[in-house]
């Protein structure tokens, strides 16, 4: 009875005394209007395979009308993981904060179990605290080999298992500046994967040869100069964010190796026609210096944010540099199950590559992955997406929520 009523989409209203902080807070009314929408799951990636299974997402509505708390509920199958039941939630207390928790155990190898907070306004206005925290095991992860020209045929399968802790803090200054400094401490195991019919990772690479193979830890320091003139933190249309970081790992704090990590990252998004249609442009560059860097601390390219054609950490080397190029397009807004939203199409571009250094990189090696998305967008902070990238190796599909940039 209870699976009839959660495949059952519907509107209602509960009595916030029976939605208990955090589903529901100050900003909510005595009834709260819950929105139930049952939804198929079919799902595909090129670390992953195909998924299916269903969910059941209740949006809770604030005394705005606006969707202030997701909560999704859903049953996976995987021929890999087997069976995964997962929960996940988002929790928008006020406009500066923000909540997320991520939890899934499958009947294989794979589980998650991932907490994110952010407060922008942390004492004061001029602070912002982010904190994320998770444990995690990916029994898909691939390994290639390093270098733009790592083969598909030498793909090799193994489980990667993480602990870890992300903890920064920022200052906003002058207008649109923000100075953040930030702790990572990660434990890293590599496992036996849940892909049959590939090599584990050291039966196919010597172990001397991809160091951090037998697991690694990393307590780094990141120190990153901000500007954004973005209209909206969480679903911008307007506006540019750009971004400079430098990030220190070192022996002498408990870290498996000493390593320096530099990046860059400019993002632009243009409106036009009252933001109908909105053009979003990303580069961003990344180089890592030192030895016997670990093999997941390197930079990397492919999965649903960088590019789209390929599944995750398909290219590995000490640098890349990549361009995202994106058309969002409002075809129409919709109420949907008692939900208003933009309904989105986005054709892209993504073009990058991993090399040695900037100076040593090869033209001929970057990959063009065009690609097409279809966007839900609840304003104002849910997006649910799916995109197809095409690369050299066939399509890609990624599922999931948030924009990829």
């Amino acid at each position: 009875m209870i699976w009839i009523i959660l495949l059952s989409a519907c509107t209602s209203t509960v009595a916030r005394k029976n939605l208990p902080y955090p589903l529901t807070n100050d900003t909510f009314g005595e009834q709260v209007k819950v929105v139930t929408v049952p939804l198929p799951i079919i799902a595909s990636s090129p670390n992953e395979g195909i998924t299916v299974g269903a969910l059941s997402a209740f949006l809770l509505n604030n005394k705005k009308d606006e969707v202030s708390t997701l909560v999704s509920t859903q049953v996976n199958y995987n021929k890999n993981f087997g069976v995964t039941p997962a929960l996940y939630a988002a929790f928008y207390p006020a406009p500066e904060q923000h909540w997320q928790i991520n939890l899934s155990k499958s009947s294989n190898i794979n589980e998650e179990y991932r907490v994110k907070y952010l407060n922008r306004a942390f004492i004061n206005d001029k602070l912002e605290l982010s904190l994320k925290a998770a444990v995690f095991t990916d029994g898909s992860a691939r390994f290639f080999g390093f270098q733009s020209t790592a083969r598909e045929e030498d793909q090799a399968n193994y489980a990667d298992q993480e602990m870890g802790l992300d903890l920064s803090l920022g200052y906003r200054f002058f207008d649109g500046f923000k100075l953040v400094a930030g702790e990572r401490l990660l434990k890293v195991n590599i496992k036996h994967g849940a892909v049959a019919g590939l090599p584990f990772i050291t039966d196919l690479f010597p172990a001397a040869a991809v160091p951090g193979v037998n697991g690694f830890n990393v307590n780094a320091q990141k120190l990153s100069l901000i500007y954004s003139s973005l209209d909206s933190p969480d679903l911008p249309t307007s506006g540019l964010d750009a971004s400079v970081s430098v990030e220190n790992s070192a022996e002498a704090l408990g870290s498996s190796a000493s390593y320096q990590g530099f990046e860059a990252e400019a993002k632009e998004y243009i409106p036009l026609q009252d933001a109908r249609y909105i053009s979003v442009l990303r580069l961003a560059y990344k180089q890592v210096t030192g030895d016997n860097v670990p093999f997941l601390e390197r930079a990397s390219l492919g999965g649903e944010t960088t590019l789209r054609g390929y599944g995750r950490n398909r290219f590995i080397d000490n640098s890349y540099l990549l361009l995202n190029l994106e058309e969002r397009i409002r075809l129409f807004r919709w109420r949907l199950f008692n939900v208003l939203a933009d309904w989105e199409v986005a054709p892209f571009i993504d073009f990058g590559s991993v090399m040695a250094s900037l100076n040593r990189a090869n033209p001929a090696s970057f990959e063009f992955n065009p690609g097409i998305g279809v966007r839900a967008v609840v304003r104002p902070n849910i997006v649910g997406r799916i995109d197809v990238g095409f690369g050299k190796e066939g399509p890609a599909v990624f599922v999931g929520l948030g924009y990829p940039f």
